[in-house]
C-alpha cells in the first residue's frame, strides 16, 4: 500500500512538473504578442495588432519570422484626418495588410491614399502587394525604390518618387516624409504629423532598451548624427514610435544617439 501511494505521488509530481513546464514554454512563445497588447489597442487577431497612440496616429503591429531573431514584431504608423488615412510601412506580408486595409475602410470609414515605406527591407514593404491591389498609391524616395529594384521587387502600379522630402495632404493637414540621413539602411526616412507631434521613426530609432539590431546595411557612423538632427528639427516631438518594440517619446531618441554614438 505504502508503494502503491509513493509511486501515485510521484506520478503527479511528474504531471505537475510537465505541465508547469508546457505552461512556461507556450508563454514564452506568445510573449512577443502579449508585450505588444496594452490599454491603446482598438483591434487584435494573431497577424495584426492596431493601437491608438492619440486623436490622428494610429500606430500598426504585424509579425515576421527571422532567423536570427525569431517572432519580431514590427511597427507601422497609420494617420488619419477627414476619412483620409496614410500608413508608414506596410505590415509584414499581404494577409496583415489586408486585415489593415479592411479595418481602416470598414471600422474607421477612412480611405488609405497613401503607403510610404520608411527603408527597402521586408518589414517595411512585406505587404505592398495587397496596397497595389487596392490602388493605393505608394510613395518612395528614389534611393528606396532603386534599393527595391536592385533586391528583386517589382511593382504593378507606378511609384510616386521623391528625394529627400514629400508632404502630402490629408484633408486640411500636412503629413510629411523626411530623409535625415543614414543609419539603419542608407535609405531610412521618417514620418511626421505635426497636428499630434508624433514622428515615426522606423528603423532608424530603437526603443528603449533595445540592442543594435540588424547592422548588415547600416551606416553606424552616422546613425547618432542622423538621429540628432531628427531631433533638434522636431523638440516638441511627443510621440516617438520605432521600428519594432515600444513606443514613447523623445527618449528613444535618446537612447538611440547614446546607443550608436561614436566613442
Amino acid at each position: 500500500m505504502t508503494k502503491l501511494l509513493l509511486t501515485l505521488f510521484l506520478l503527479s509530481g511528474l504531471t505537475f512538473m510537465s505541465c508547469k513546464e508546457s505552461s512556461k514554454q507556450k508563454t514564452n512563445t506568445e510573449k512577443t504578442k502579449t508585450d505588444s497588447v496594452d490599454s491603446l489597442t482598438i483591434y487584435q487577431t494573431e497577424n495584426l495588432i492596431i493601437k491608438k497612440l492619440s486623436n490622428h496616429i494610429y500606430e500598426h503591429i504585424s509579425y515576421l519570422n527571422t532567423d536570427d531573431y525569431g517572432k519580431v514584431g514590427c511597427n507601422g504608423m497609420l494617420v488619419i484626418n477627414e476619412n483620409k488615412g496614410i500608413v508608414f510601412d506596410t505590415p509584414t506580408d499581404n494577409k496583415s495588410s489586408l486585415e489593415l486595409i479592411n479595418f481602416v475602410t470598414n471600422k474607421l470609414k477612412t480611405e488609405i491614399i497613401a503607403i510610404i515605406p520608411t527603408h527597402f527591407h521586408e518589414d517595411c514593404i512585406g505587404g505592398i502587394e495587397e496596397f497595389e491591389k487596392h490602388n493605393i498609391q505608394t510613395y518612395a524616395t528614389s534611393q528606396t525604390i532603386e534599393l527595391l529594384k536592385d533586391n528583386g521587387q517589382n511593382f504593378s502600379k507606378p511609384i510616386k518618387e521623391f528625394d529627400n522630402s514629400q508632404t502630402i495632404n490629408i484633408g486640411n493637414k500636412k503629413v510629411y516624409a523626411e530623409y535625415f540621413g543614414e543609419g539603419h539602411t542608407k535609405d531610412n526616412i521618417i514620418g511626421y504629423f505635426p497636428e499630434d507631434n508624433a514622428i515615426f521613426g522606423g528603423c532608424l530609432i530603437k526603443k528603449v532598451g533595445a540592442s543594435k539590431g540588424y547592422l548588415g546595411d547600416a551606416n553606424t557612423d552616422k546613425w547618432s548624427e542622423t538621429v540628432r538632427e531628427i531631433k533638434l528639427k522636431y523638440p516638441k516631438t511627443k510621440i516617438v514610435i520605432p521600428g519594432h518594440g515600444k513606443s514613447g517619446g523623445t527618449e528613444l531618441f535618446d537612447y538611440t544617439i547614446e546607443l550608436f554614438e561614436l566613442k
